[in-house]
């Protein structure tokens, strides 16, 4: 800061009078350092494989402090917006895939910036709050506003609005897509092997020509139950231990990978297997077709149940209290469903409806047991694939 005093009746100041004469007063510096919560959520993205980089309007040497702060860049490295200019787009695309940090750039340098990373193959979330950064929000893959300080051109422009204006934000949301992510893919892997394994039922015995194992409207019924209660409980799972640590999916690859393609078509043929080995079993110690038919449909239904707390993880072991009891929702729908269970099985009012038959305890055990053998069953093939060093699927 200086000082220059004038005369009094100067109502006017022109550059030529800021030239000389002024008198130092001091210094002052002025430093804005990151927020922790920041420091840490570069720090998630990195492990989380999501590379991070700075494009600021400040001079190089600050935004190079800054950088090394946050943990973006090397503390040394940095393109300004005049260096970019003269720049083409081939030589713009190398450059940024090597360097994080840009300094006095303008909005038509984010706007190239973007889509040089896009080029190159990359998923690019953008954030800005000014006028100017509308054309890099809406070209980038996620634009990204500020919700305070944000102008509405900004917002209007994003696909998505930070409340509270903080990049730890993103990570949280990072973390909550790729929960939601996985949840669906549990869902997936969930209902299609129960739906198969009934299906399946029902086209072998019309292949060998027998009676059906379980009727239409026991299928309903299945189908009613368990999708009301287990299949929903998949929503509500946590993020699992690892999911801020493993790579970003591919956006082009399918939901479903081709091991759980395989898992599924596994599944459902243990579960084919189970429903007609009780079924023939019955039948051969002279049980009544109704008896026999509720014994598939136990069978079916304690069958997913033990396989929704194999999918709770895809790879990781379920065999823990964490496993168990880590979902009280899970347990919520087993409860209920080991209720309409037992209500279909032996309410007379259901066994008129549903053609069902009262169980012994012998039953319920065979019943158990081969539940159980498919919930272990598979718990050996996501114990082979952890020894094989799979991750995730």
């Amino acid at each position: 800061m200086a000082s220059r005093a004038v005369q009094a009746k100067q109502q006017t100041l022109e550059f030529s009078d800021v030239k000389t004469g002024f008198s130092l007063l001091g210094l002052v510096g002025i430093t804005d350092p990151p927020r922790e919560e920041a420091i840490v959520a570069v720090q998630q993205c990195h492990a989380a494989g999501i590379r991070v980089k700075m494009i600021t309007g400040d001079h190089r040497i600050t935004a190079c402090a800054i950088g090394a702060k946050l943990g973006i860049g090397d503390g040394h490295s940095a393109f300004t917006g005049i260096e970019l200019d003269d720049m083409d787009d081939m030589q713009l695309r190398q450059v940024v895939a090597e360097v994080d940090i840009f300094a006095r750039a303008n909005p038509e340098h984010k706007l190239r910036l973007v889509t040089a990373l896009q080029d190159n193959g990359d998923v690019v979330a953008m954030t800005g709050d000014g006028v100017n950064d509308a054309p890099a929000l809406k070209r980038a893959d996620i634009g990204v506003a500020m919700g305070q300080k944000g102008t509405e051109v900004a917002k209007e422009a994003a696909e998505m609005v930070l409340m509270d204006d903080n990049f730890a934000s993103i990570t949280h949301a990072v973390e909550e897509g790729r929960t939601v992510y996985d949840n669906i893919r549990k869902t997936v892997v969930y209902i299609i092997p129960t739906s198969g394994g009934e299906a399946g039922i029902l086209m072998l015995a019309i292949i060998l020509g027998m009676a059906l194992p379980i009727t239409p409207v026991q299928i309903l019924w299945v189908n009613m139950v368990t999708t009301v209660t287990l299949a929903i409980s998949l929503s509500f799972e946590r993020p699992e231990s690892g999911v801020m640590s493993r790579p970003p999916h591919d956006p082009n690859a399918p939901i479903l990978s081709g091991f759980l393609v395989w898992r599924i078509v596994f599944v459902s043929l243990l579960m084919i297997s189970g429903g007609f080995a009780l079924y023939f079993w019955e039948t051969l110690q002279g049980s009544s077709v109704e008896l026999s038919r509720t014994v598939v449909v136990n069978v079916l239904v304690m069958c997913e149940i033990v396989y929704l707390f194999n999918c709770r993880y895809l790879v990781a072991s379920v065999i823990s209290r964490q496993g168990f009891l880590g979902n009280r929702y899970v347990l919520l729908a087993v409860g209920l469903l080991v209720i309409l269970q037992l209500l279909f099985t032996y309410l007379p009012v259901m066994q008129q409806l549903f053609g069902t038959a009262a169980l012994d305890a012998a039953a319920w055990g065979r019943i158990i047991s081969v539940s159980l053998l498919l919930f272990l069953i598979i718990e050996l093939e996501k114990y082979w694939l952890r020894w094989r060093g799979v991750k995730d699927l």
